[in-house]
């Protein structure tokens, strides 16, 4: 899964790599959580022949999907995140995978390995070439029953490489620059004709650093929150072991 992300690199770079004519100034952004605005890309109208324009358009989206058919929001899950294996046939995704694919500019994502105690390790994973990247996303608009309307998305995950299996089975499909024009392609291109590019990263792709507890809480926003630390075991949670035990039996709570 992905369940907080960040954005740190400028508009202008971000406005580059997602080939948009330009973006508004907006500050890096280290805790991106679920209900947040997050920025997403899609394909916008067909040009004007003879023009230079990019035919993208950047969106603020709430992050966590609504499908078109709910009825009552506070009864429904909050899907920040769409397993890319059956998206094509879910009744949640399907909509958004035929018309509406977006991608989603990202620095790199949290993710957390679960050791034994309350909280798990907390990772900052990122490209090893520290470039900035874009996550396979989703875009649904939800009507609301006063009349209003709201966009909201959700990021697509595959099984993880292994640079991450040890961490999590999850990680965001990442699409490859050279792939976005095939993947927001929604006008020729069938979700079946695009369900190649729902893959995990080259190994390698990514590196997985060990950050504190920072990261848990959502008020935490500043840059210290990528700082390389590791959470030790908590005091007095470590189980006795029973006479005989083998030291690699040990276990915490």
């Amino acid at each position: 899964m992905c369940g907080r992300f960040a954005l740190t690199a400028t508009p202008d770079q971000t406005a580059a790599l997602l080939g948009l004519a330009e973006l508004e100034d907006f500050p890096a952004r280290y805790n991106i959580a679920p209900t947040q605005p997050v920025l997403m890309a899609i394909s916008g109208a067909p040009r004007a022949p003879g023009s230079n324009l990019p035919d993208r358009q950047a969106m603020l989206v709430r992050w966590g999907l609504i499908p078109a058919w709910v009825k009552d929001t506070r009864e429904f899950p909050l899907l920040f995140n769409a397993r890319s294996e059956g998206a094509i046939e879910k009744a949640s995704f399907k909509a958004a995978m035929r018309h509406r694919r977006a991608l989603v500019p990202a620095s790199g994502f949290y993710e957390w390995r679960q050791t034994g105690g309350k909280k798990g390790q907390p990772y900052w994973i990122r490209p090893r070439h520290g470039r900035l990247i874009a996550f396979a996303g989703l875009i649904e608009t939800y009507a609301e029953p006063g009349g209003s309307e709201m966009d909201t998305g959700a990021i697509l995950t595959v099984n993880a490489n292994a640079d991450i299996a040890h961490i999590h089975d999850r990680m965001p499909v990442v699409i490859d620059p050279r792939d976005f024009a095939r993947w927001l392609d929604c006008r020729t291109l069938e979700p079946r004709d695009v369900d190649d590019l729902l893959r995990p990263a080259q190994p390698d792709f990514f590196e997985a650093i060990p950050v504190s507890d920072l990261v848990n809480k959502v008020a935490n926003t500043g840059p210290e929150i990528q700082e390389k630390g590791e959470i030790g075991p908590e005091p007095g949670k470590v189980r006795r072991q029973k006479s005989g035990a083998d030291d690699s039996q040990m276990t915490l709570f």
